[in-house]
């Protein structure tokens, strides 16, 4: 598939954006059951969710891009009983009211206890908001994965492996984010926020991993010759049958070289999974307030680079008949 940026930067810019919003509220549980140092509602729960609502704003704004007609995007959420793309376009707003919610109201300072269950942690606005944003979270999740994990005819995506890649690359980038957050604000949560994205990181590597092994490994249902309804084992396409591009040739394959691709796939495989983990690592012994931010600028490099991998590794069936072009 062609790998197009708008959706590159919207689906890696609203996971993060995600991802630190759930650590938010992590944080938030465990300082309400006195497990961390409790936190200043302005300047780290409320500047928290405004970065937050900065990465999905700019997730947004990306999205304009990669579509045709913007004045007719609203038309998109009318299809919510059967598209994910649907669902995915209702979720996203909800997500962000719900963030800009718990920022105001940590802003505000109403924070405090509605009611106490016994034996439990004190609950307020906030974390009533928080624990609804955090399930709208991974219900965006769910959606925005599930776009292209229904598609049955693109088999590299049609696997629980991209709903559990697309969740876990989100929690570990926002994660992550944290970390860098604290370590900016002065806040003395990067241990915990780090020790968390290092466990999401590694737990989105082996997922990633087996979805690379799967996908090696894949027979495809469809091929030369089953689409020309032809057995005969050699078949080669000699000419693609007119002389110049078209949608088909520009929207359904990368145009990059195998050694392109292959370089690709060992730039994300070191940026997100290797060089984070080291650069937090030496955060830990440094105590440097620039090195996890410097974690976070890594991650997101690779995470746009496994992003593009992630659309160029799937192989469209049409590319059967537009091969010699591609």
């Amino acid at each position: 598939m062609h790998p197009a940026f708008s959706v590159i930067f919207l689906t890696t810019l609203i996971g993060v954006g995600q991802g630190l919003f759930l650590a938010l509220v992590t944080g938030q549980i465990y300082s309400l059951a006195n497990l961390l140092q409790p936190q200043d509602s302005v300047r780290f729960y409320a500047l928290g969710s405004a970065l937050s609502l900065a990465f999905l704003a700019a997730g947004l704004f990306a999205s304009i891009f990669h579509l045709g007609r913007p004045e007719r995007a609203w038309r998109a959420a009318s299809r919510w009983r059967t598209s994910w793309l649907s669902r995915e376009v209702i979720v996203l707003p909800v997500f962000m009211f719900l963030v800009f919610l718990y920022g105001v109201i940590h802003w505000l300072g109403w924070t405090q206890p509605l009611f106490v269950v016994k034996g439990l942690i004190p609950v307020d606005a906030t974390l009533v908001l928080g624990v609804l944003g955090a399930l709208a979270a991974f219900a965006l999740f769910g959606c925005t994965a599930m776009i292209y994990a229904s598609i049955r005819f693109i088999e590299e995506w049609h696997s629980p492996y991209t709903l559990v890649n697309f969740t876990l690359f989100g929690l570990a980038s926002g994660f992550m984010l944290a970390a860098a957050f604290s370590a900016w604000s002065g806040v003395d949560l990067v241990g915990f926020f780090g020790a968390w994205a290092v466990i999401f990181t590694l737990a989105a590597g082996v997922g990633r991993l087996l979805s690379l092994r799967r996908n090696a490994r894949l027979v495809h249902k469809s091929t030369l010759q089953t689409a020309i309804g032809i057995r005969h084992n050699r078949i080669v396409q000699k000419s693609q049958g007119f002389m110049g591009g078209s949608f088909n040739t520009r929207e359904f394959f990368h145009g990059a070289s195998p050694a392109t691709v292959r370089l690709v796939r060992w730039f994300f495989l070191l940026m997100v999974f290797v060089v984070p983990v080291l650069l937090l690592a030496a955060a830990w012994w440094m105590a440097s307030p620039w090195v996890p931010i410097a974690a976070f600028v890594s991650q997101y490099l690779g995470l746009v680079a496994e992003r593009w991998y992630f659309f160029a590794e799937a192989k469209h069936p049409q590319n059967l008949y537009y091969q010699s072009m591609a």
